[in-house]
């Protein structure tokens, strides 16, 4: 995975909009959360091959990290917290890591819906 060029996704993202795409979204803090604070909730959220067809896409960041957000005729989805890219099978993933480079966030693009 290569760090975000703002510009370089935006063009990307735009390669899909008004297309019949598949999402997958997740995020977590994984079973890590709780072996560094026993007060701590573990937190995460999952849906693969959401199909959806975005009007517009934006992605804003402060050189850090960056949130994508994707349009749709009936709302929003976003992603925050994306650090990486790469395109993989035509397929655009985006990631984000923590400090240690333990997978946060990810948000992944397809024309085709994505196996397993």
């Amino acid at each position: 995975m290569k760090p975000i060029e703002i510009n370089h996704i935006q063009g990307l993202l735009d390669q899909y909009a008004n297309k019949e795409v598949y999402i997958h979204l997740e995020t977590t803090n994984g079973a890590y959360a709780s072996h560094f604070d026993d007060k701590a909730y573990n937190v995460g959220a999952y849906i693969r091959n959401a199909n959806v067809i975005y009007e517009q896409a934006k992605i804003v960041g402060d050189g850090k990290s960056y949130r994508v957000g994707l349009k749709t005729r009936m709302g929003w989805v976003y992603a925050e917290g994306l650090t990486d890219w790469t395109v993989h099978e035509e397929q655009l993933l985006l990631a984000g890591h923590d400090r240690e480079g333990r997978l946060m966030v990810a948000l992944e693009i397809s024309e085709n819906p994505f196996h397993n």
